[in-house]
C-alpha cells in the first residue's frame, strides 16, 4: 500500500522524521518496502525567465531562447512554442531531464 508522508503523519499526529516513522513501523512488524519522494523525479527541471526569444535561423517553426535559471550565465535553448517571448516564465527541462 502507498501513501503519503503527509497522510500518515497526519493519522499519526507526529512530528516524527520519515526515519523515525519507518523504523517504528518496522519494529511493530508493518515492513516498509520503500520510501520515495516524488520530488527527485523533478529535479532536472527548474523555472526559467525568457530574456530573448528570436526567431530561429534554420527553421520556419522554432525560435531560440535566452533564459535565466538563477544561475551565472544564461542559458541559450531552442524552442518550438509559438507563444515564447521575453518576459514569461515558464518550465525548462535541463539535459537528461525525463518527462
Amino acid at each position: 500500500m502507498k501513501f503519503s508522508l503527509k497522510w500518515l503523519k497526519d493519522h499519526l499526529q507526529t512530528e516524527a522524521s520519515v526515519k523515525e516513522i519507518v523504523d517504528t513501523l518496522n519494529a511493530i512488524g508493518l515492513e516498509v518496502e520503500d520510501v520515495e519522494d516524488p520530488a527527485d523525479r523533478l529535479a532536472g527541471f527548474t523555472v526559467a525567465k525568457v530574456l530573448t526569444a528570436e526567431k530561429h535561423p534554420d527553421a520556419d517553426k522554432l525560435q531560440v531562447l535566452t533564459v535565466d535559471t538563477g544561475s551565472d550565465d544564461p542559458l541559450q535553448v531552442v524552442c518550438g512554442a509559438p507563444n515564447a517571448r521575453a518576459g514569461m516564465k515558464g518550465v525548462l527541462g535541463q539535459p537528461g531531464a525525463i518527462v
